[in-house]
């Protein structure tokens, strides 16, 4: 991406002045890229296989606040949580197309920002930037990115395959994305209240970089596949661990029994969640945008993932007329509700 000091309005260059500037460092990786910006449309040849697409909108003020959110995160971002979805259907993402609504507020230098991060997003997963879309906004920016997968049809995977007996696994660790948050809207409050005031986000790199550069988890798909490990059941977390599970029982029409002492926290967000008097169970049950993989897998299939660190098995799935419940550290039983990602912010 070429470094410029001053700034340069986006009316200078245009709309397909814009596109081709901001494009003209892509390279093709994949094979199956045919054809890729520069067309009426991409041509993606699959030989056979599997064609899997997502779609995810970003938007200012909802979704993000240019007030604390570097360009540059905000775009290896948007790929992210796009490709995250791909990972989740155990497929492997290949193109995606970029697509902006921004007003006359953005300079030329700001779009190539956020470009250059979707194109190290680009670079970390091998996916081709194909095409896309380029419109005025009255408001706020806008970004919408599809994505297109591929994958074997015996390799997908879908929500509605868990059943009962089924252990129910995530990876990584829940809840640092929201505490993350917490802290940057704190930051931003101190602020805006006495401008003067730096912000104090010292020891806090893990969760910020949570909140602030999630990464999608590329590398489950394969270890489970070098594990012999097809799940039956599998969502990302984007919204939340109890969403995602009401996803999966709703789907597969199963209950689930949630150990609450087995959901993986890490200490920087127990910790930070406990600044903020919040609980970090609900924090990882509803606060969202981890990212991380929940999936469910046959019982006979324990022996094989138990002494990964990075997979955690954090309950079983039930009959259906269990009903889905949380049993606490203290033995009780709770049925489970989805609040979403954004109901702890009112």
């Amino acid at each position: 991406m070429l470094e410029n000091t001053g700034r340069t309005e986006l009316s200078s260059l245009g709309e397909f002045g814009l596109i081709k500037h901001l494009t003209q460092f892509i390279e093709i990786k994949n094979e199956s890229t045919k054809k890729g910006i520069g067309d009426d449309a991409a041509v993606i040849d699959y030989k056979g296989k599997q064609m899997v697409v997502s779609t995810d909108m970003l938007v200012e003020g909802v979704h993000f606040d240019l007030a604390y959110v570097p360009l540059k995160h905000l775009g290896f971002k948007a790929v992210s949580v796009n490709v995250s979805d791909i990972y989740a259907m155990n497929a492997v993402p290949k193109q995606i197309t970029v697509s902006f609504a921004v007003s006359n507020r953005f300079s030329v230098e700001a779009m190539e920002e956020l470009y250059a991060g979707m194109m190290k997003a680009c670079h970390k997963y091998k996916v081709d930037i194909v095409g896309g879309d380029t419109t005025t906004s009255k408001s706020g920016l806008v970004i919408s990115i599809t994505v297109i997968g591929e994958a074997d049809a015996d390799d997908l995977v879908y929500r509605n395959g868990a059943k009962e007996g089924d252990l129910l696994c995530v990876t990584g660790d829940l809840g640092a994305a929201f505490v993350g948050l917490q802290l940057l809207e704190r930051e931003k409050q101190i602020f805006m209240e006495s401008p003067g005031v730096q912000p104090d986000l010292g020891g806090n790199d893990y969760i910020l970089e949570r909140q602030l550069k999630p990464e999608a988890r590329k590398d489950i798909p394969p270890l489970l596949k070098m594990l012999k490990v097809k799940p039956t059941a599998m969502i990302d977390v984007s919204d939340g661990l109890a969403s995602e599970i009401l996803h999966i029982c709703t789907q597969s029409e199963v209950g689930c029994s949630l150990y609450e002492d087995k959901i993986p926290i890490d200490p920087a967000a127990y910790n930070m969640a406990r600044e903020f008097n919040l609980d970090p169970t609900v924090c990882a049950l509803s606060g969202g945008e981890d990212y991380e993989l929940l999936f469910t897998i046959d019982q006979s299939d324990f022996p094989k993932i138990k002494a990964n660190p990075d997979i955690s098995v954090i309950g079983h799935m039930t009959s259906k007329r269990e009903g889905i419940n949380l049993i606490t550290k203290g033995g009780s039983s709770h049925p489970i509700t989805a609040q979403g990602w954004d109901s702890l912010l009112k």
